[in-house]
């Protein structure tokens, strides 16, 4: 779509997904938002891996974005996003809907208008013309239904729960494609609308989508040729049919491996990076200083909320007295200033970033006192919960010590002092944590399958949040533990919330809407599912040395980094050579 096209009819409304005005519109991850977060360099980084040279000519924008030793050669977009290669879900495949966190709005993309109807149990949307797959073959509505079905067919897919609310999906024509609803769900929106299509003439014959790891894709999006595919680097080439006229108008992508963010932030300040979304410490100093006319950054904090995930199937982490007792004992100033850097603050009980601010609610705010540091109620709360100290000066439960493991991705150097504070800060009420590390692989897969006793993670950014709280503490997201969860990682689930949910999802009016938000946010509080630590900055980083077209603070079409899927695609759509 051209930028310049008018899309006034996809704008939300003040409160957003208002059926009434969405009636009238003509509009994964998890892992995603993972990389929204880095770790400082820590001392005599590894060297990086040796670039491999460029066709001559070519104009690869240099991304670093995901954090592995050797990449493994997985294209399949149905996947958690971490288990494929950037940028497979938003940018290889495309969904209907880009989200827009900055402008707060949804851009039509393989879709070019949405209706509800049927008492908002129906969603009627149009599919763009004109789009051909990276082979030639035409995209139609029938790929759109397709790909629900897979969902249907294999659950392992259907990461966001979309047949949870869906009823069925049925292609009316080449172009429109009709979603109907087992109850009145609008903020189903956001899911269906970044779902990534997969075409059916090449994915009808694949015997096992969830182990598929389509090494060669076909795709819609504007990146799609394999060019070179090693251990250490590979290169996407531009899409030969790609839909937008003169787009996208840089010749490719280049990722060399990367295995943790010591190594990106030292690529980044000798200059070998176009574009990243890394922790830098003392930017200003360490990076913009090198080449303060090509080397520029900027860090909104609408990046999720950096977050200490208690496993609720695990004693003691069932109990809602131990969950805050803990969160008590943590100093997040300490983490902000030592962690951090100063880039952010402490989160409130809401766990809200500022891409929420316009839904917080004070009174929610006021009543989380366990996010504030109060190592003396901390201890009297461990006391009143029957967890008394030992001669050792361990707390005990039924004589067995209170000791538990926090994992955190090794290369993730930030999140590693966070941590490394919080298990010092935990010594003060007589608890024993201590860190585990992992390579991202393995610390990703434990947290989706629930096999851990306390994790670091993140939170993603949507509309509302709405979708915020489903993800936290929705029942009907909890998964036994071994089963893969998108988002409810620590399966927990709050039954008076889906009561809350169910409201909202039929909510049309504005003030109503703002009534439950308030109502999930108490609940939250109350039962602090998970322990905000801080909220993350939305880390990026650009050179302009060879590239433009970047979002920046003073023209922020969209958010700069390359770590929020499907956002991330309206600026690679951008990109031009300088």
């Amino acid at each position: 779509m051209n930028r310049a096209t008018p899309r006034r009819a996809f704008i939300l409304s003040a409160l957003l997904l208002s059926a009434g005005a969405a009636a009238g519109c003509s509009s994964k991850e998890g892992a995603a938002v993972a990389q929204e977060r880095r770790g400082a360099p820590t001392p005599a980084p590894a060297p990086t891996p040796a670039p491999q040279p460029q066709a001559k000519g070519a104009a690869l924008v240099t991304v670093a974005r995901e954090q592995q030793a050797t990449w493994v050669r997985n294209f399949n977009p149905l996947l958690p996003e971490g288990n494929s290669r950037f940028p497979t879900v938003a940018g290889i495949y495309e969904p209907l809907l880009v989200y827009n966190t900055m402008r707060n709005e949804y851009t039509p993309w393989l879709a070019t208008r949405y209706a509800w109807s049927d008492g908002n149990r129906k969603l009627t949307i149009t599919t763009r013309s004109g789009v051909k797959w990276s082979d030639g073959h035409p995209f139609s509505a029938r790929d759109v239904s397709f790909t629900f079905a897979l969902l249907k067919k294999h659950p392992a897919l259907d990461l966001a729960g979309l047949w949870k609310f869906l009823g069925g999906v049925t292609a009316e024509s080449e172009d429109v494609v009709e979603f109907t609803l087992r109850r009145p769900y609008v903020p189903g929106l956001s899911y269906i609308g970044h779902q990534p299509i997969v075409p059916e003439h090449k994915w009808k014959d694949v015997a096992d989508p969830v182990t598929y790891a389509n090494e060669s894709p076909v795709a819609t999006g504007p990146f799609t040729e394999v060019k070179t595919f090693q251990n250490q680097i590979y290169e996407l080439g531009k899409n030969p049919h790609y839909w937008q006229e003169g787009k996208p108008a840089v010749d490719g992508l280049r990722f060399p491996a990367y295995p943790g963010n010591d190594q990106v932030s030292m690529a980044l300040i000798n200059g070998e990076i176009d574009w990243a979304g890394a922790f830098v410490p003392d930017i200003e100093q360490v990076f913009v200083a090198r080449d303060p006319a090509h080397h520029h950054y900027w860090f909104p904090l609408v990046g999720g909320t950096a977050t200490l995930y208690p496993n609720s199937t695990r004693k003691p982490f069932d109990d809602v007295r131990v969950r805050k007792a803990i969160s008590m004992a943590i100093d997040r100033d300490q983490i902000v200033k030592i962690a951090a850097d100063n880039y952010t603050h402490g989160a409130d009980a809401t766990g809200l970033d500022d891409s929420y601010e316009r839904f917080r609610s004070e009174k929610a705010v006021a009543a989380g006192d366990w996010v504030k540091l109060d190592v003396q109620r901390a201890n009297q709360i461990l006391d009143e919960a029957g967890y008394p100290r030992s001669a050792d000066g361990v707390r005990t439960r039924n004589g067995k010590p209170l000791r538990f493991e926090i994992n955190v991705v090794s290369g993730w150097s930030d999140w590693v002092r966070a941590v490394q504070i919080i298990t010092q800060n935990l010594q003060s009420v007589g608890i024993e944590a201590t860190m585990r590390t992992y390579d991202f692989s393995a610390f990703y897969e434990a947290l989706q399958k629930g096999m851990f006793d306390m994790s670091m993670g993140w939170t993603t950014v949507e509309p509302t949040p709405y979708n915020f709280y489903r993800d936290l503490m929705s029942a009907e997201l909890v998964k036994p533990v071994g089963d893969m969860s998108a988002r409810n990682w620590h399966r927990f689930g709050a039954r008076e919330a889906d009561t809350l949910f169910r409201a909202f999802e039929a909510a049309t009016d504005p003030a109503e809407q703002k009534r439950i938000l308030e109502g999930l946010q108490m609940i939250f509080v109350q039962t602090a599912p998970v322990i905000p630590l801080f909220k993350n900055p939305s880390w990026g980083e650009y050179s302009t040395k060879r590239f433009t077209g970047f979002p920046t603070m003073e023209n922020p079409y969209a958010k700069l980094t390359p770590n929020n899927a499907p956002e991330y695609l309206l600026v690679l759509t951008e990109l031009r050579p300088r």
